[in-house]
């Protein structure tokens, strides 16, 4: 879900995982027709780092 949402709406990615400051800035270069296509190059590869970031907390979580 959150993979569509970064390619329709790449600033709510960003919202959607807790960087409210980076959806701001993603937001700005998302208003010009060219920081589109950049802006979800960005969110698609920010959620690609969220969820590496989950599983390896969750799997550090699970050594403990």
């Amino acid at each position: 879900m959150r993979l569509l949402i970064a390619f329709l709406l790449p600033f709510l990615t960003f919202f959607t995982i807790g960087r409210p400051i980076a959806g701001i800035v993603c937001l700005i270069l998302q208003v010009t027709l060219i920081g589109w296509l950049p802006a979800t190059i960005w969110a698609v590869y920010a959620l690609g780092q969220y969820k590496n970031e989950k599983r390896l907390q969750d799997a550090l979580s699970n050594r403990l």
